[in-house]
């Protein structure tokens, strides 16, 4: 089926450039208005738009822009502490606004770092007009193909699945294989070369809001312009694996939201003064600081942009970390939050309902395992002491 977009009908974005500072502070004070909003989105088929209005007059979406082309510079390096409290932020406020909201970084960021200056400008200005980019790379035996055509254009054959933001991004950047076996990045004007959509392919526990259906682009032409970067270039190192540290910010906001939804709960029921209450308040309060601690540790340890590919190895490595630890974090709130509230808190329309079934669907990321295996891999191959092992990034 083919799903209209409607971006372009939306108000008018925010053109006055944020300050750093300035995107983490609109960021948090977003968070409870996209916690309240979120359960009119929580269905099959639903997406927050009203919230990404509220994003985009914030300048948040614009936010990831360089300072010279109207935005707050959240994907350079020396603003990844900034970046990764926005995101933080909005996922504690509404997980599936951030997942949709950090692939959004992610296709401007990989813009930014593989595009001409000539496309940079041109995405900064569909950005600044209120285009919604994100990233589709996940496919199935189906997936993307560039057929060639004579006049210097290619034809789409294939389809992507977990296309997040499906019917509503108008500028996703996404994976297609050349004939000569190459992975070839290109971002597709989704408001005028419209793919089939199928809803029915996402049925999922949480994140329901995310739309992250099956995107069929069989027939779809685009022409050399909209290629990104370089064959293989989606899959450089530290850039493809060092940004799970995005994902896992925004996964600690969820586990934030819980650990707030489990005190207001007990605290509605006067259970406030019983001794295992306290005893799993603080664990849950310990794990959400201990959180905060990794991803000031990673903004504290990300190299400069010149440096960044020469310690690819050791910025993986420390990102597999963040990962693994931060998903350990979620997967014990949850646990505790469920022995606080019982099944009473688990009921609609109890917030506590949809936050841990967005959080246990979000926690789900591919290859926990290989992640973990990688920090032993890198330990392992490394001869100076443990207390050195990070301060070479």
């Amino acid at each position: 089926m083919r799903i209209a977009i409607a971006w372009p009908d939306a108000p008018a974005p925010d053109t006055n450039p944020l300050l750093p500072a300035a995107a983490v502070a609109a960021a948090a004070q977003l968070t409870p208005r996209l916690l309240a909003q979120a359960p009119e989105s929580d269905h099959e088929g639903g997406f927050p738009r009203q919230e990404f209005d509220w994003l985009r007059a914030a300048g948040l979406l614009t936010g990831p822009l360089p300072p010279g082309l109207g935005g707050a510079g959240l994907n350079q390096p020396a603003q990844l502490a900034e970046q990764l409290q926005v995101l933080r932020h909005i996922g504690a406020g509404n997980l599936a606004v951030g997942r949709v909201y950090e692939g959004h970084l992610n296709a401007l960021q990989l813009i930014e770092r593989f595009g001409t200056q000539g496309q940079l400008r041109r995405y900064a200005a569909d950005a600044q007009a209120g285009h919604l980019f994100g990233v589709w790379n996940t496919e199935a035996q189906d997936g993307v193909q560039l057929m060639p055509l004579p006049d210097g254009r290619f034809r789409l054959r294939g389809a992507k699945t977990f296309g997040s933001g499906a019917g509503q991004l108008t500028r996703p950047l996404l994976t297609g294989k050349l004939p000569d076996g190459g992975w070839q990045m290109l971002v597709l004007p989704a408001d005028e070369q419209v793919p089939r959509l199928d809803p029915s392919f996402w049925q999922p526990l949480g994140m329901r809001a995310t739309a992250s259906f099956r995107v069929d682009l069989t027939g779809l032409e685009i022409g050399s312009e909209d290629l990104v970067g370089q064959p293989g270039d989606y899959y450089r190192q530290p850039w493809f694996s060092g940004g799970a540290v995005r994902f896992a910010a925004v996964q600690l906001g969820g586990a934030e939201a819980v650990l707030d939804a489990t005190r207001r709960f007990l605290q509605g029921l006067g259970r406030t003064d019983d001794p295992y209450q306290r005893q799993r308040l603080g664990e849950m309060a310990l794990l959400v600081e201990s959180g905060q601690l990794w991803l000031a540790g990673t903004a504290a340890r990300y190299p400069g942009t010149d440096e960044e590919e020469a310690q690819a190895e050791s910025i993986v490595a420390y990102a597999n970390m963040v990962r693994t630890a931060i998903e350990e974090i979620g997967l014990r709130v949850l646990q505790l939050a469920e022995r606080s509230v019982g099944a009473r808190g688990l009921l609609r329309p109890h917030p506590l309902e949809r936050l841990h079934r967005d959080l246990t669907h979000y926690l789900r990321q591919p290859a926990p395992d290989a992640a973990l295996a990688d920090i032993g891999r890198f330990a392992l191959a490394r001869t100076e002491p443990a207390a050195q092992l990070w301060r070479a990034i």
